[in-house]
């Protein structure tokens, strides 16, 4: 999150690796400033620019990669991807190389989140050579592309995830009951499938397949590998399926009321008790109780 910060600033020494001043405060060079503006921040049209040809850039390295593990293609156009391939992992090589050079703090940047990435998207093609197949790991790139929030400027859009990861904390009490509660109920339904179907299906040879059978009903998921063939198991089964869309919908419903709760703006609340039910926090202008609907004593 800081990075995105900081990248998006328009105060130098606020970005990963800092603006490459002296001790006098004042820069090292105009051409080491100007570099370490345009590759670090997206404040100027020729930073803009280079951010957008370093997306493009990834995103066709990550392509051409893709395409490679095609067996057709790469018999066909192998030569090309190794061309290209190369040639992308050289150019980010310099690119990494020169964020540590016109960086004030090298060894801050190699240990932020983009810097391990930048090495991590290039060391598996180096790695190839002595080890067959690493160039796969070249995947990694494409968290890269996680630039793009400076690059339009999203970086904004960091703080409302905030009330995502608030949701989801607010709630995580609520979801592991569910999680326990779903366990359990699957196990039982694995057990009693295997009761039903292990003599006559080999299926379900054992209680840890049925469980693994329930678990792929449950979520609607359905593989088809292996299906009942009694009567009592059919109708198992079919209990299994209408249960798993109710329970699909839970922990859905669970995180959506805590991020409308999260987002919601807040009220102010005074100090009138329900004579009903007892219940407080009621908003200054409720007229009616929230938990029962009695009408509220003035």
């Amino acid at each position: 999150m800081k990075d995105l910060q900081d990248a998006d600033s328009h105060r130098a020494p606020s970005a990963a690796g800092g603006a490459p001043h002296g001790d006098s405060g004042r820069p090292v060079s105009e051409l080491r400033e100007r570099i370490w503006r345009i590759i670090f921040l997206s404040d100027t049209a020729a930073g803009k620019a280079f951010d957008i040809a370093l997306l493009v850039m990834i995103g066709l390295s990550v392509v051409v990669l893709m395409l490679e593990s095609v067996e057709p293609l790469r018999q066909s156009y192998g030569r090309w991807f190794r061309i290209l391939e190369w040639a992308s992992t050289i150019l980010f090589t310099l690119e990494y190389v020169t964020r540590l050079a016109v960086c004030a703090r090298p060894w801050r940047y190699a240990r932020s989140f983009f810097g391990i990435v930048d090495v991590v998207a290039i060391v598996p093609s180096y790695l190839e050579l002595i080890l067959p197949g690493g160039q796969y790991l070249l995947v990694v790139r494409v968290l890269r592309l996680m630039r793009m929030f400076r690059v339009l400027k999203m970086a904004h859009h960091v703080s409302e995830g905030s009330v995502l990861l608030n949701a989801l904390a607010a709630s995580r009490r609520k979801i592991s009951v569910f999680m326990l509660s779903v366990t359990v109920l699957v196990f039982v339904e694995g057990t009693a499938m295997y009761l039903l179907e292990g003599q006559a299906n080999p299926g379900f040879s054992s209680i840890p397949a049925a469980i693994y059978w329930a678990i792929v009903t449950l979520t609607t998921v359905g593989y088809g590998d292996v299906t009942p063939v009694t009567f009592f198991g059919k109708v198992m089964a079919s209990i299994i399926m209408l249960t798993g869309f109710g329970i699909l919908a839970v922990p859905t419903g669970i995180v959506a009321s805590e991020m409308s709760r999260a987002a919601a703006p807040q009220q102010p609340t005074d100090e009138r008790t329900c004579a009903e039910c007892g219940t407080g926090g009621h908003i200054r202008r409720a007229r009616h109780c929230h938990q029962c609907g009695t009408v509220l004593q003035a």
